[in-house]
């Protein structure tokens, strides 16, 4: 577009920011007919509140909400991104919703913004040409040396072995834990942590684990609830056991006109 190449050098280093760097939230809809994304007002104005945005050279001096909201608001002519309207999701509850350009153009923080620029391309281009490399390397192995064929061979094989071994591994130990079910219950598991999200010598440690089932948090939380429910009626029972006391200990009318004297 050519309002975007008439944008000051500024702020397209915090559309860049936003766009690439923020990390701030970022929804799919659908603009036209084709898939946008978008963001709310409000995601973008934390982002240039973050300690990340103030490490920038070449931004605007950003320190209170009215400062950002001033530059996103300048940044709307230049057409990187644009307030919308939403609609309803174009399919199912979790299809994306149908995006409508807004005739009004403003930055609110309560209002979404569609994405009219896709972020610099230099990444895409790279990408792009170490794919055709590795593509054209694949082509040409026939005229590798043949040294070079030969360690490519080996390495090969040993990657296929290793993925071997852990499938190997996978159904040993699937099958002692389903011999120790009946016979050990409940069952032991031959290194528990393969497949947790852990490092590669933690997925091997320890060697087995009995299988006992997991507690629950909400029992915890029960307890607690329990506990502080206790702890309050415990406090409460001296406040009323003292103002029973000072009942008790208060005589009543009747009483009193009992202990006066009569007057003759």
């Amino acid at each position: 577009m050519e309002q975007q190449q008439k944008i000051p050098v500024d702020l397209k280093n915090v559309v860049s920011f936003l766009r690439e760097k923020s990390g701030m939230k970022i929804r799919n809809g659908a603009l036209s007919g084709k898939r946008a994304e978008y963001f709310k007002g409000r995601s973008a104005i934390k982002a240039l509140l973050s300690p990340g945005y103030a490490k920038l050279k070449n931004v605007p001096p950003i320190t209170t909400e009215a400062d950002a909201n001033k530059v996103l608001h300048s940044i709307i002519p230049f057409a990187y991104f644009l307030r919308v309207d939403r609609g309803n999701p174009i399919g199912g509850k979790d299809s994306p919703r149908e995006l409508k350009i807004n005739n009004q153009q403003l930055f609110n923080p309560d209002d979404y913004y569609v994405w009219l620029y896709a972020g610099s391309q230099l990444r895409a281009m790279l990408g792009s040409a170490a794919l055709v490399a590795v593509i054209f390397i694949g082509v040409m192995f026939p005229l590798w040396p043949t040294s070079l064929r030969i360690g490519v061979w080996y390495l090969s094989v040993a990657v296929l072995g290793l993925i071997g071994v852990f499938f190997i591994i996978a159904i040993i130990r699937l099958i002692i834990y389903i011999i120790t079910m009946f016979t050990a219950s409940p069952g032991v598991w031959i290194f528990p942590n393969l497949f947790e999200d852990v490092g590669f010598i933690d997925s091997f440690i320890p060697l087995y684990e009995w299988d006992y089932p997991k507690k629950k948090k909400t029992g915890k939380k029960k307890a607690k609830k329990e506990s502080k429910q206790s702890t309050s009626q415990e406090n409460l029972q001296p406040q009323e056991n003292v103002a029973s006391n000072n009942t008790s200990a208060a005589p009543s009318d009747s009483d009193a006109r009992a202990d006066s004297p009569k007057e003759e």
